[in-house]
């Protein structure tokens, strides 16, 4: 996000050509995989819909605040499963906006599920042209380069996932977004010509797995790695879940923050359907050299996941006696 923050200041100030160098960050990203990865779609085999808010480097001036809404469902009469993704981020004057579409084709391979699948969606850069530049003048009015009416533009986007998990909790995924590395030019104002965005492409791995300490506990170790062949980002977390009820851990995101995470997990009495509430919040220690700007990272979560009670067929017959 460091980068990102770097390259919002550097499009205003010099070249006005933006180069986007890392999607936003999440630390409760074990519940927001379909964003990143549409081979997820449907592997829960249940019908999920998620929220994550994150209001990260507080107290530092135009910090970055994003939202992330994820639905999917188990579709077996399309062999898998399909999806939404609704990604907003707001950087300072700098907002991204994201729409997409995921299909994940399911396959059995050994004991587990590969889900195999594309997504397609659109991409829009915009810039607030009400903001106030460092010297203090208004919509960059002094200087010619900024749009001082703001300006926005949009264009399609891609993206590939496999993801593979078995019943025994072990996962493992790989996928890529911004597959096409679309170049969004820009529209307003006398800047055309000169103003564009390259999206770069990402690469993302994730692997967990869940392992059955004792009745009543389960550990829960997660590896999450971002890369847009330039720079990469680890973060390794660790979940404790007591009693399939409450979870609480710790993570660590290479260079940039320790992270603090709790949450629980109620499920509706009675029931058939298995329905259940996620709640999940988590703090990020900044580690990085913002530390001394920012009050740290807030981060809260909430997944709703039901699964589809199966409609039983009345059969009837005739006995040829009652004819």
């Amino acid at each position: 996000m460091m980068k990102k923050l770097i390259t919002s200041v550097a499009l205003v100030g010099f070249s006005f050509v933006a180069f986007s160098q890392q999607d936003a960050q999440f630390s409760q990203n074990m519940f927001g995989k379909l964003n990143y990865n549409p081979g997820y779609a449907g592997m829960d085999k249940a019908y999920c819909a998620s929220l994550i808010a994150r209001d990260q480097w507080v107290s530092f001036p135009g910090n970055p605040k994003t939202f992330l809404f994820n639905a999917d469902a188990y579709l077996p009469q399309i062999g898998g499963g399909a999806g939404l993704t609704v990604y907003d981020d707001q950087l300072g004057f700098e907002k991204t906006l994201e729409v997409k579409l995921s299909y994940s084709y399911h396959i059995v391979v050994g004991t587990g599920v590969l889900g195999v699948g594309p997504t397609l969606g659109f991409i829009q850069k915009s810039l607030n042209g009400a903001w106030i530049a460092p010297d203090g003048s208004p919509n960059g009015a002094d200087d010619p380069l900024i749009p001082g009416a703001g300006t926005s533009s949009t264009t399609y986007d891609l993206g590939l996932g496999a993801y593979y998990a078995t019943p025994q909790g072990l996962y493992v995924g790989l996928s890529s977004t911004h597959l096409s590395a679309p170049n969004i030019p820009g529209s307003g104002g006398n800047l055309v010509k000169n103003y564009s965005y390259d999206v770069a492409r990402h690469y993302y791995v994730m692997a967990g797995y869940t392992y059955n300490a004792s009745p009543t506990w389960d550990i829960k170790p997660d590896l999450y790695i971002e890369s847009d062949a330039s720079s990469t980002q680890f973060q390794l977390d660790c979940l404790a879940e007591y009693n399939k009820l409450i979870w609480f851990g710790l993570g660590y995101r290479m260079s940039d923050a320790g992270i603090a995470l709790v949450g629980l997990n109620y499920a509706f009495p009675g029931s058939k359907s298995g329905a259940n509430l996620k709640i999940g919040y988590s703090y990020d220690f900044t580690t990085s050299q913002i530390k001394s700007y920012s009050s740290g990272s807030h981060e809260i979560m909430l997944q709703f996941c039901f699964r589809p009670i199966p409609v039983v067929k009345t059969q009837f017959h005739q006995n040829v006696r009652y004819l």
